[in-house]
Order: structure tokens, then sequence, then C-alpha cells
């Protein structure tokens, strides 16, 4: 492959065999292929492949000088978030496992980027909690404060802890699995009482929720879970845009 149409593939080990599954995403792109679950800046689609069920994150193409950026220094959205999950499910954290991705390249100048990983088996959003009654939501807070517990003890905070990016699943014996995705942003350093609860203002709560988390994430910190809990209601109180304008 020439320096002005360059490819950059890294796939893990088990998922060699998917090579030329990775480098068709953008003919498959390009013809709308699978189920399309979001359509933004970047767009995701589900698509099925030799009977199993992958989700494609496909990263808009950068600016002008982005694309330099890119192009020459700094690693690709799709390289973080791939490196990101992998350093998460080391340490213990759910994220739906990632296959690999594809990096294009003209020239000097990056073009896109593909993430591909297996689809979640989660079965719900953070923000159907505000869609619907579950009458176990305590648990979905004290499961994301224990996620969000050794995040943070480890020095990570996910800079996108929005309502879409966190995912749950009630197992029928009560365990609640949490995964969370969109991890190409991911701050690096020692977290504060303060700076950890700052890091969860973007997620809507009703007062309870809070006080779920801010007990579970406390006692895993080793933190005060009344401060805990004011400093969450402080920077939740910051945030536009509130469900109902109250959560």
């Amino acid at each position: 492959m020439s320096l002005w149409n360059h490819q950059t593939l890294v796939l893990q080990p088990e998922f060699a065999s998917l090579r030329p599954f990775m480098l068709s995403l953008p003919e498959r792109f390009a013809r709308g292929e699978g189920r399309l679950i979001h359509d933004g800046r970047n767009k995701l689609r589900e698509i099925e492949f030799e009977g199993r069920l992958f989700v494609v994150k496909a990263f808009r193409r950068p600016l002008f000088i982005n694309r330099l950026v890119y192009g020459i220094v700094r690693p690709s959205k799709a390289k973080r978030a791939y490196d990101n999950a992998l350093l998460l499910r080391h340490i213990g954290v759910g994220t739906p496992q990632p296959v690999g991705y594809l990096n294009l390249r003209s020239g000097l100048l990056f073009d896109q980027s593909y993430l591909v990983t297996l689809a979640s088996t989660c079965t719900h959003r953070y923000d159907e909690l505000f869609e619907r009654t579950f009458p176990y939501t305590a648990d979905v807070m004290r499961a994301i404060a224990r996620t969000t517990a050794t995040l943070h003890a480890h020095g990570l905070a996910h800079l996108d802890y929005g309502r879409g990016n966190i995912l749950f699943r009630r197992q029928e014996s009560g365990h609640i699995d949490i995964e969370l995705v969109d991890l190409n942003r991911m701050a690096r350093g020692p977290l504060t009482l303060d700076a950890s609860c700052r890091n969860m203002e973007r997620l809507p709560c009703t007062p309870e929720m809070h006080r779920a988390f801010a007990d579970e994430y406390a006692r895993l910190r080793h933190f005060d879970a009344d401060a805990c809990f004011a400093l969450l209601q402080k920077y939740r109180a910051t945030q536009p845009g509130k469900v109902d304008g109250k959560y």
C-alpha cells in the first residue's frame, strides 16, 4: 500500500479471520448495511457477519487541520477507544469486547476511522431509568458506583460519562452487569472526592439515586458518604437540560 493511500488495521488475535470484513467497512457503511443505531456526529451500525453481531462505529472525518494532526502525531479516536476498552477490561470494568479498528489515511492526511466491538449483552441504557419504572434502580446505581470506583481508583475518568454511555442488565440472580461505551476520551491521574463527583455531573439523578450511588462509592473509596452526596447534588445542579427540569 502506498504512502498516499494508507490503511492501518489492528485486530485482536482471536478475530484475525475478520480482516476482509474490517477492510470492507467503508463500502458497507456507504450502502447502509445493517441497522443504524446512532446517527450524529459519529455513526453506529449493528452489522451481522458470519453469524455474529457486531457494533461498528464510524468516526466523522476531522476538520482539515486535525486531519494533519491525526495523520502524523495524534492517535485516532478509534485507536484510543480500542486501547481504552482493552485497559478497562484488564482492570475488571465492563465494556463490549473490542474486536479491532481501521484507520484510513490519504498521504499525510487522516481520513476516517472505524471501531468494531461485539454487540453488548446489556439490555438497557442509563437514560431508560427515566423512561419507565425499574424496581431495582437503587441496585443499578450501586453497580454503577462500583464500576466508577474501580475506574477512579485506577486514576481513570470517563470524560463522556453521559446517560447514553452506561449500559446495564439485571441477571436472573439479581446481579447487575454494567458496561461502558464511547471510550475515546479518558482522563488519567489521581481523582480527589471533588474531582470524582464532578465526573458524574452529566448523569441525571434523583436525590434517591444520588444517595444510593454516594453510599456505595464512598464506602469503596473510603470517603465520607454525606460529603459525596452533597458534591454530587452540587455539580449536577450546574448542568442544563435536566430531565423534566429536575433531574
